[in-house]
């Protein structure tokens, strides 16, 4: 810690970061042991998060992350997708295709934003607010492919037919984002991805992650 941080702020963040890496929730003795701080101090930043509904404690008493981290991630998306904007349209009029932001929502994947190409007779009709399975489409794919790659590199996914009949998609997961998990794609109606999506696609990730950084 350096004199122009805040110790008892830091381990209050840590707290969030331990309690969203987990689906079980942690009691007191377990969060104590991963911060390296007696009971008490753990037992004083619980309360304090919890008045401001950041943290809930079950009936076991394990804490859990509180409804109000919603509140706050609520202001995430818009500026997100503000900031992909301009990546997403230069890729919609350049592929021809409909493209899309994605994000993790808990096992889901989440399109965020979406550009739909200007000068093409028919495209997909793809709308923010979508949601499916990660494991279906490749939009999630590529997210779940970032996941397992320990060497950082953005590669694509190419899927069809997993959305939507005779749909196809090409994705590539945004890396290096810090609390961002997610991937730039595109969709179209076609039997298969022509051999150049997959590389622009992986480009506009880029683009959209140097934008978030």
């Amino acid at each position: 810690m350096t004199a122009e941080t805040s110790q008892t702020l830091d381990r209050g963040l840590r707290v969030l970061k331990l309690l969203a890496d987990t689906d079980h929730g942690l009691t007191v003795t377990e969060l104590s042991n991963k911060l390296g701080v007696n009971r008490t101090v753990v037992y004083r930043l619980l309360a304090t998060l919890e008045q401001h509904a950041l943290v809930r404690r079950d009936m076991g008493g394990r804490a859990r992350v509180g409804l109000g981290v919603l509140r706050l991630g609520r202001q995430v998306h818009p500026l997100v997708r503000e900031a992909a904007l301009p990546a997403l349209r230069s890729l919609a009029d350049d592929i021809g295709a409909t493209a899309h932001l994605t994000l993790v929502d808990g096992s889901d994947a989440l399109a965020v934003a979406v550009v739909e190409p200007t000068w093409t007779d028919y495209h997909v009709a793809y709308r923010a607010g979508y949601r499916h399975p990660l494991d279906r489409g490749a939009a999630g794919r590529a997210i779940l492919a970032a996941r397992q790659n320990r060497v950082g590199e953005t590669a694509f996914t190419l899927t069809h037919g997993e959305l939507e009949t005779g749909a196809s998609g090409a994705a590539a997961a945004l890396v290096g984002v810090t609390g961002v998990e997610g991937s730039v794609g595109v969709v179209m109606l076609a039997e298969s991805v022509p051999e150049r999506v997959g590389p622009r696609v992986v480009d506009a990730a880029r683009e959209v992650a140097d934008a978030l950084r």
